[in-house]
């Protein structure tokens, strides 16, 4: 008689951030703390990202998950416990992308990087933090424990769920979600309850993501305008968003 095949799950997995990784959530976590909103506009940025691969890759590719979702970004606010999570139904991530991406800093120079952010005035740590692509570590300023759920778009891969306390270890496991996209989940530390609070998510989206392209919804209700900034009179448009503005496009 032929043996089963097996069916079981993959089990979960657990990893150790390397060294210049700890090094790194280190400085971020402590030198910034007074720009600590930013770490939404790092999660929105990437959702749009994820959305502009997803549009490429439909133009090339049929076989996508959940073609009929709409490209947008949803916000979603809880109190028991309080949290905060960003959502987009963009390209999504495999077992390896997650663990490429969130796990290790995947380019040459990241030692000699940290070596320059850690003697960096601090007024410029934040901009060399979102060009070197880790604006996501930015999380742990304010979140005791991060949950990332996603789903790829190959519809020949399956979830996977990433999450990390950011003490220096993170896990890996299946993830029961379905639809194409990702999900990350910040439950906030007692001290940044603030950022689940409808008006501060608001006034942050607006200062810093009015103009990303895709619709940005909290409960339901779209707050960025996706308005382009060379049509308003140029007394109208703060500093932060032409950098931010310029950040996206470049």
């Amino acid at each position: 008689m032929a043996a089963k095949k097996s069916t079981a799950a993959p089990a979960a997995e657990h990893h150790a951030f390397k060294a210049e990784m700890q090094q790194l959530l280190h400085i971020i976590i402590h030198s910034l703390y007074s720009e600590r909103e930013i770490f939404l506009r790092e999660l929105i940025s990437n959702a749009s990202d994820a959305l502009n691969k997803l549009r490429f890759q439909m133009q090339t590719n049929s076989a996508v998950r959940d073609p009929e979702l709409p490209l947008e970004i949803s916000l979603e606010l809880a109190q028991k416990p309080v949290s905060l999570t960003v959502s987009d139904n963009g390209v999504g991530m495999t077992h390896d992308e997650l663990l490429n991406n969130l796990g290790t800093i995947a380019r040459s120079g990241t030692l000699e990087f940290v070596k320059q952010l850690s003697s960096a005035a601090p007024d410029q740590r934040m901009e060399m933090i979102g060009q070197f692509g880790v604006g996501f570590y930015s999380v742990f300023m304010v979140a005791s424990e991060v949950t990332v759920d996603t789903c790829p778009a190959d519809p020949a891969q399956p979830a996977w769920r990433w999450s990390s306390d950011g003490s220096g270890e993170f896990s890996m496991a299946p993830s029961a979600r379905k639809r194409r996209g990702t999900s990350i989940r910040l439950t906030l530390k007692p001290d940044q309850e603030e950022f689940a609070m409808a008006p501060r998510v608001e006034a942050i989206v607006k200062r810093y993501s009015n103009f990303i392209p895709q619709p940005i919804r909290l409960e339901g209700r779209q707050l960025n305008a996706q308005e382009a900034i060379w049509t308003r009179p140029r007394e109208q448009v703060k500093p932060e968003e032409y950098h931010e503005f310029y950040k996206y496009v470049s």
